[in-house]
């Protein structure tokens, strides 16, 4: 097998025309990504994406990584993987320092898929389905003076595209106002639409514990980071205290983070994501680790179509949860706000058909980078 020749690493970011928010009350006013490029010495090029600020996953992979795997082996994926995160270890065993280790793997994989002629899920051991059904993720703020109103409209038109899932920001500093806002989707969607919240880590354990009270009136599926990621007793607290599930782990990172909020059951529902907790190689044995104690996977996605790809693959490769005649499978993350990395990066783009998204069967990811698109927006 050819080696490692190449690492490149693009930041690229484009503006939003539509600003939006969270509870966490950062305005998002552009869109950025970082894709990793690795290329092999017989011209195989495989692609991966960090998430999380662009900039410092680039800084990571040029000066600590991207040196350290030159003319390494690619399908020594897991040893590279290893070796790379004990590099930083000392100083770098969260955040950024994963997230470009992240994006090196999923390069790696798609490689050696490509290589192989085979797409990543069947190196992942075989694909459980082909297609899964997906959640648009939505309904952020974006007008004060109408947050109901935008809400209700946003969310009857993801019924109309056909998604039978749909997952709702809340954490306006009021319990009345999440409910009623709740509610009203609720009210406009019907009772066979799934409907699903996410806080960001906006409330405190009483507070989370209340509201989520009153939103299981209202059969809200789960409730996502209702509080701050670092307080595992608190999980524990309110996923005790809930009838529905509880739902976190999308900042957090690798088998050892993970570790501990699912052993002691501090979540149903964790979220790992591909391209922030360790790539492919890491979520599958974070996924691992999660079956053996009865909670579920249901992977975080926010980035572009490389991210997505990934995702893909990966639910592909996990198993029913658990299974049955009628089996719970899981759900792919497909956020809906403006992206182009999303949309037109790659040049057959991952489109979800009546809330149903099929898995790639190409080798490797399975989808083509559009060169353009990364000069269009490249940044760094």
């Amino acid at each position: 097998m050819s080696v490692i020749k190449s690492v490149r690493a693009h930041v690229m970011a484009a503006p939003v025309e539509k600003p939006f928010t969270s509870s966490r009350g950062w305005l998002y006013k552009t869109r950025g990504t970082c894709l990793v490029e690795i290329e092999t010495a017989d011209g195989i090029v495989g692609w991966g994406e960090c998430y999380g600020p662009s900039a410092v996953a680039k800084a990571f992979i040029e000066t600590q990584f991207g040196p350290r795997i030159l003319g390494r082996d690619p399908f020594d994926v897991e040893v590279i993987w290893e070796d790379l995160y004990n590099r930083i270890k000392d100083y770098g065993n969260k955040g950024m320092s994963i997230a470009a280790i992240s994006g090196i793997d999923i390069a790696l994989w798609d490689i050696i898929g490509k290589s192989c002629g085979k797409p990543v899920h069947k190196l992942l051991g075989g694909a459980f389905r082909t297609e899964v059904d997906c959640y648009a993720t939505g309904l952020y703020f974006i007008d004060f003076d109408n947050l109901v109103g935008e809400a209700v409209e946003e969310a009857t038109g993801y019924v109309d595209e056909g998604f039978k899932a749909i997952k709702m920001k809340i954490g306006l500093g009021n319990i009345t106002k999440d409910y009623e806002r709740v509610k009203a989707v609720r009210d406009a969607i019907g009772p066979d639409i799934r409907l699903m919240v996410d806080a960001n880590h906006a409330f405190s354990v009483p507070v989370a514990i209340r509201l989520g009270r009153k939103l299981e009136e209202l059969d809200v599926e789960w409730f996502e980071e209702p509080i701050s990621p670092e307080d595992i007793d608190g999980y524990v607290e309110v996923s005790r205290a809930l009838d529905m599930a509880v739902a976190g782990g999308e900042n957090e990172f690798t088998r050892w983070g993970f570790r501990d909020a699912i052993v002691r059951k501090a979540m149903d529902i964790v979220q790992p994501d591909v391209c922030a907790a360790g790539g492919l190689s890491e979520c599958k044995k974070i996924a691992t680790l999660a079956s053996t104690h009865g909670v579920e996977c249901v992977p975080h996605a926010w980035g572009s179509a490389v991210g997505i790809a990934a995702t893909l693959h990966f639910l592909g490769s996990l198993a029913d949860q658990p299974p049955s005649l009628f089996p719970f499978e899981p759900l792919l993350e497909f956020e809906q706000c403006e992206n182009p990395f999303r949309d037109h990066l790659a040049k057959e783009p991952i489109v979800q058909e009546r809330g149903r998204v099929k898995i790639p069967t190409g080798p490797g990811l399975g989808i083509e980078i559009d060169r353009s698109v990364i000069d269009r927006y490249r940044v760094g």
